[in-house]
C-alpha cells in the first residue's frame, strides 16, 4: 500500500463514511441548534446589560461589572463543569444541552456586554445633549439616538467574538452533547479509523465558514465610510 493509498484509507475510508454519516448529520444538527441559541441569548443578554449598565447606578453597575469580568476571566470549560457537576448539589439540575447553553450565552454576554458598553460611550456627549434639548428624556435618546449609532460601531467586533465563542459549542462533548465533535469520537473509538474525525472537522468547516463569510459581509455593510 502506497502513502496516499495509507491516507485515503485512514482519512477517507468509505465504508465508515458511510456508516457514521447520519450519526455526523445528527451532530451537525445539535451543533447548528446550539449554536443558534447561544448567539440569541447571549447577544440579548449583553445588549440588556449594557443598556442597565448606561443609567449608571451605582451598586448596578458594580455587579454587571464583577459579574463580566469573571465570565470573561473564566475559560468556558471550567464553566460548564461547574454548572453541570456542582449545580446538581443545590438541587438545580440541567442537560448537558442546557448547561452548554447557559454557559456559552453568560460568556457572549459578558463579552457582547463591554462591546456594546463601548459603543454607547464612543458617542460623543453632545449627541446627548442634542437629543435632550429637543425634548427627548434620556431613556428615549437612549434607545432612538444613541443605540442604532452604537450597535453600527460595535457590529465588526461582536460579530468576531460571537463567532469565537460559537465554536466552544465542541466542549459540550465532556458533557455528554451529541453535538459533532461528540459524535466524530465516539465514532472513531468504533471504527478504530480517522475518517469520522475528518468528517466532523468537514462540518464544522460547512458550518462555520458560511458564518465568516456572512459576517464579513456585515461587517463591510455596516461599516462606517469616509465621505
Amino acid at each position: 500500500m502506497t502513502q496516499w493509498e495509507r491516507f485515503i484509507d485512514t482519512f477517507f475510508k468509505w465504508d465508515v463514511i458511510v456508516q457514521y454519516l447520519p450519526a455526523i448529520g445528527r451532530g451537525f444538527v445539535v451543533t447548528c441548534e446550539l449554536a443558534v441559541l447561544v448567539v440569541i441569548c447571549g447577544i440579548s443578554l449583553g445588549l440588556i446589560l449594557a443598556l442597565i449598565r448606561s443609567y449608571q447606578i451605582k451598586i448596578i453597575n458594580y455587579f454587571i461589572i464583577c459579574l463580566v469580568d469573571i465570565l470573561r476571566s473564566l475559560p468556558p470549560l471550567v464553566l460548564i463543569l461547574l454548572f453541570y457537576f456542582g449545580l446538581p448539589n443545590v438541587g438545580l439540575n440541567f442537560s448537558g444541552f442546557m448547561v452548554v447553553i447557559l454557559v456559552l450565552s453568560f460568556v457572549l454576554g459578558a463579552f457582547a456586554e463591554e462591546i456594546f458598553w463601548a459603543g454607547i460611550t464612543s458617542i460623543h456627549k453632545g449627541q446627548w445633549e442634542a437629543s435632550r434639548s429637543t425634548g427627548l428624556g434620556y431613556s428615549q435618546t437612549l434607545i432612538y439616538v444613541i443605540l442604532p449609532q452604537a450597535i453600527r460601531m460595535t457590529i465588526p467586533p461582536l460579530t468576531n467574538r460571537t463567532i469565537a465563542i460559537t465554536k466552544n459549542t465542541a466542549l459540550g462533548m465532556v458533557v455528554g452533547v451529541g453535538e459533532i465533535l461528540n459524535q466524530a469520537t465516539i465514532a472513531q473509538s468504533f471504527s478504530s479509523n480517522a475518517s469520522p474525525l475528518m468528517m466532523g472537522a468537514i462540518a464544522y468547516v460547512l458550518l462555520f465558514v458560511p458564518i465568516v463569510y456572512l459576517g464579513r459581509r456585515i461587517e463591510t455593510r455596516f461599516a462606517w465610510k469616509k465621505n
